[in-house]
């Protein structure tokens, strides 16, 4: 399999599962919120954190899903390399808040770790690579 294929099927994977938890956040927090790893869901007018999770997570898919679709695959190298930091972000807003370890790292800091990998990899799939000097044409003698 080539390697832009590969970086094909990872970006896809990734839009469709956050997409997917984008969406699980806005339509159903109060079910969702226990596998984000936090020890308790908020309270009160906290729940409404959870749908601006929800929406924070369906932008980012989408941002990545129109570089995909449009063809900027060093645009979307890019974006995933940035978008990496959101997962990061969860994970240590988990251990911060004294939330599931497993969670923190095997959900988030995995998450994150494969988009970075994803996004070097459609990093050096678009790298320029510098054309090979050409001889000078001989000279008549």
């Amino acid at each position: 399999m080539s390697l832009k294929k590969i970086n094909t099927v990872l970006a896809a994977a990734f839009i469709v599962s956050i997409l997917w938890f984008g969406s699980e956040f806005i339509l159903s927090p109060g079910t969702t919120a226990p596998g984000f790893g936090l020890p308790s869901r908020p309270s009160g007018d906290g729940g409404g954190f959870l749908i601006v999770k929800g929406i924070r997570d369906v932008v980012l898919a989408l941002v990545l899903g129109i570089l995909l679709v449009t063809g900027h695959r060093r645009a979307l190298g890019w974006a995933l390399l940035v978008e990496a930091l959101a997962a990061y972000g969860d994970m240590a807003t988990v251990l911060v808040h004294h939330g599931s370890v497993a969670t923190a790292l095997g959900v988030h800091c995995m998450t994150g770790t494969l988009m970075v990998i994803n996004g070097l990899l459609l990093m050096r799939e678009t790298r320029k690579v510098p054309a090979a000097p050409v001889p000078p044409a001989p000279q008549p003698a």
